[in-house]
Order: structure tokens, then sequence, then C-alpha cells
């Protein structure tokens, strides 16, 4: 049974509680929102499961969304539509209702992935996307010179791209999601060439990963940062990405047709 939140979050992060200006650092990205868009292909109707703030849901044409989390629901735009209160383990569709469906930056926080994809999978008659990060990659980005404790619990809460396919069954394919310089989707991935970006606490706190790790962590990262950015240490080993126009980290989409 998924265990939910007075929020009604349901997995391992309660949006009540970190999740009030989640809006203001996600906001989507059109070249990603293209990514997402030719994947999905010509599906009429999309079902976004996890669907937060609503973000990328512009790249289908007919959505139906989804999200258990209170505070997140409040915060979606008024030309949306509005998100039923559901989790992505008992989906209250029909076999086979949609001719799509995603999940953008949600499966890592399910209570049980397995379940969630196959719930997806038994509601869908098209191609079933998934936007997640690559466990095994997430430790490459320089972040994990001053938080490794972050990229840790990330490494730790993403399911390999493996078990997602295995979930979903069919045809699979992975993709990597190029991230662009001026990324406006604030995952931590995102401020590749913008290190400063990250000394904002607010910045942190919409990535999910920074609240499983207490404030010695935090304070230790906001001390060694600012100490390497000052002293020009960043920018001799990693300023070249400052100006690298697109990031391939560990952000793909695993995409599955029957």
């Amino acid at each position: 049974m998924t265990t939910r939140t007075q929020d009604g979050s349901a997995g391992d992060v309660d949006y009540g509680a970190i999740g009030g200006g989640y809006s203001a650092y996600r906001r989507p990205d059109e070249r990603i929102a293209r990514f997402i868009a030719e994947v999905l292909g010509d599906a009429r109707s999309v079902l976004n499961v996890g669907a937060g703030a609503g973000s990328y849901e512009t790249a289908a044409r007919t959505v139906t969304a989804v999200e258990p989390s209170e505070s997140m629901r409040a915060q979606r735009p008024t030309q949306l539509a509005r998100a039923i209160d559901a989790v992505a383990e008992a989906l209250p569709f029909a076999d086979g209702e949609f001719d799509a469906a995603m999940t953008l930056f949600s499966v890592h926080q399910w209570s049980d992935v397995r379940a969630g994809l196959r719930e997806m999978r038994r509601v869908t008659r098209g191609p079933v996307v998934i936007l997640t990060c690559d466990p095994a990659l997430v430790r490459d980005f320089w972040l994990y010179r001053y938080a490794p404790e972050v990229l840790d619990t990330e490494a730790r809460r993403y399911p390999t791209v493996e078990e997602v396919a295995s979930a979903l069954g069919g045809a699979g394919v992975v993709q990597t999601v190029p991230i662009p310089l001026h990324c406006t989707d604030g995952f931590n991935e995102a401020y590749y060439g913008r290190p400063e970006m990250l000394l904002d606490p607010a910045a942190r706190q919409a990535c999910s990963a920074w609240s499983f790790v207490d404030d010695q962590v935090r304070e230790h990262f906001d001390h060694s940062l600012r100490s390497d950015l000052n002293s020009g240490a960043w920018d001799a080993e990693f300023g070249p990405l400052r100006r690298q126009p697109t990031y391939e980290g560990s952000l793909v989409i695993v995409r599955a047709t029957p």
C-alpha cells in the first residue's frame, strides 16, 4: 500500500514541506520540451503521471494529469487541466485508455517503481516515455566534488534504465537528453555551467535530493564551492563548461512500445 503524507505526496519526498517554490525554479525548458514532443510522436491523448506543476505538458496535445501532492497541484498554471489526485501504483483508468503516457522527473520518488510502471503500461496502448536520470552516470557531474552525499542519494533513488525497461516490457529505446547551457528547468545538472546558481538555497530546495542531507552537508558545500569560485579553482578545472552549449550527463529518456 502506498503511504501518503498530509499533503498527499506519495513516495520518499513530502512536497508539502519542500515544494512551495518549486515552480519558480523548475520552469520547463523549451529545448527539452521539443525532445519530449518528438518521442511522444503523434499521440493525441497522453497521461502524465507524477505531473507536479505541469512542466512539459505543452509537449502533448491532450493531457490527463495525475499528481498526488496538493502543494504541487496548487502550483499548476490556470491554463492547464486540473490534475487528478491519484498515485502511479493505482491509476484510476481503464486498460489501454491513452495513446501514450509519460512521467518526467518523477519515477525515482515512487513507493513502488515497478508497480507504477506496470500501471502506466496497462492504461497505455502506445509509447510510455520516462524522463529520468541514469544512476550509473550521476556521480560524473562536478557537483560530486563538493556534495557527494547529494549525488549518492540521487544514485540510490533512481532505478536503473534496465529496471525501467524491464518493468515496461515491449521494445525499449534509451536516449541521452542534451542539457542546454541556460536551461530553465533547475535540476542539479542544469547548472553545469552556472555553478553560482547552486549557492542559492531556494534553487537547491527545488532539487529533491538536497532534502535528504543535513545542514552540515549544505554548509560544507556552500563554503567549499564559494571558496573555489572566489579563488578561481573551479574555473581552472571546470571553466570550459561555462561556454559549452550543451551537456550530456545522466539525463535520459526511456521510451517503450508494446
